[in-house]
């Protein structure tokens, strides 16, 4: 007999009897998760995976109802940069018919419950992440289960998702090459976090750069921050008090250039004529600090654009594969960046 796949579609049943739980407990756990306990949500997320449960699916074509939405999780809403990739994502979301709302990271913990049962319930369509993590916990087998995903921005192999970002390692090594054909030899390095990939790309460029140009690695002149002006700030502070202070500085975001810009003004430092700067994403401050700043442009519009088409493509039953689609980046050379030992 042929097999009907209708007539296997999982129910609440099916969930309550997998977690030895109620279906009003299943029922609660899922819309009121605060009403039962950490360990009753648990075994009940659990058996929404185990039996590919979805409460709104349509019997008559055992396809989930579209919610004509879609989740974007961003690691830190205040961050300027994301902006224009969220833009690019609400904007063809929105000619498709699409909602998207915003998920921030920021306070991961508060939130990972909410964007789960989000995921869980089919209230969302799929979901673009903008960071290099997954806001809960799940393992490849149980990610089958879950709406269509897409990673813009960052590149995290083992998630096995499709991916839409440039090549951070190339745009770094041209960014500290800039500095040295400028004449720079002193060469430091604010970094990001370290357990982010783009900051691991970003850092090995900076490496390769200065090998490549026979200049020496020294650990004391690469300083990690968080991606904030406080960070930038409190990195050249640290840099400048070396016996042998840097004559550039390549940063591993606009946001901590600019603090370090300020920084360099505070402490009676010019820039470009006493330290050149150079950031990373071409935000719109980066355009309006004194001097501007020369930065590595992304497409972020374009990330966002090209990550929210690969996941239509998905919500239209097509194959799309895992794995990069790399766009262009582009240095901008501005005011913050000029040749060794000018006007000095």
């Amino acid at each position: 007999m042929e097999h009907n796949p209708e007539a296997t579609a999982a129910t609440m049943k099916d969930v309550a009897e997998r977690a030895g739980v109620s279906t009003a407990t299943v029922s609660r756990a899922l819309m009121n998760p605060e009403k039962v306990s950490a360990a009753t949500r648990q075994k009940v997320e659990q058996a929404v995976i185990d039996v590919g449960y979805s409460p709104h699916a349509l019997a008559r074509n055992a396809k989930r109802s579209e919610s004509r939405t879609i989740l974007v999780i961003v690691p830190d809403i205040c961050d300027p940069f994301f902006s224009e990739i969220i833009r690019g994502v609400e904007v063809t979301a929105a000619a498709e018919g699409y909602l998207v709302l915003i998920g921030d990271c920021a306070h991961q913990n508060q939130q990972e419950k909410s964007f789960l049962n989000l995921m869980l319930t089919r209230q969302i369509d799929g979901m673009v992440l903008l960071g290099s993590q997954l806001p809960f916990e799940t393992g490849v087998e149980e990610q089958r289960n879950l709406p269509p995903m897409v990673m813009a921005n960052e590149f995290a192999p083992e998630l096995e998702l499709p991916t839409v970002h440039i090549d951070n390692l190339t745009a770094a090594f041209e960014a500290v090459s800039h500095l040295h054909q400028l004449g720079h030899r002193r060469i430091a390095c604010i970094a990001g976090p370290e357990e982010m990939p783009l900051c691991h790309y970003r850092l090995q460029g900076y490496i390769q750069a200065l090998r490549r140009n026979g200049l020496a690695i020294d650990a004391n002149y690469i300083v990690r921050g968080d991606f904030t002006f406080e960070a930038g700030s409190a990195a050249f502070k640290q840099l400048m008090a070396l016996p042998h202070p840097p004559d550039a500085l390549f940063c591993h975001s606009d946001i901590m250039a600019l603090g370090a810009m300020s920084q360099a003004k505070s402490m009676g430092l010019r820039v470009p004529q006493d330290i050149s700067l150079v950031g990373f994403d071409d935000i719109e401050l980066s355009r309006y600090s004194d001097p501007q700043l020369t930065t590595v442009a992304q497409p972020r519009f374009n990330i966002g654009r090209e990550a929210m088409l690969l996941l239509l493509e998905q919500l239209q039953g097509k194959m799309v594969s895992n794995g990069s689609r790399l766009l262009d980046f582009e240095l901008k050379v501005r005011g913050s960046s000029a040749r060794a030992g000018r006007n000095k």
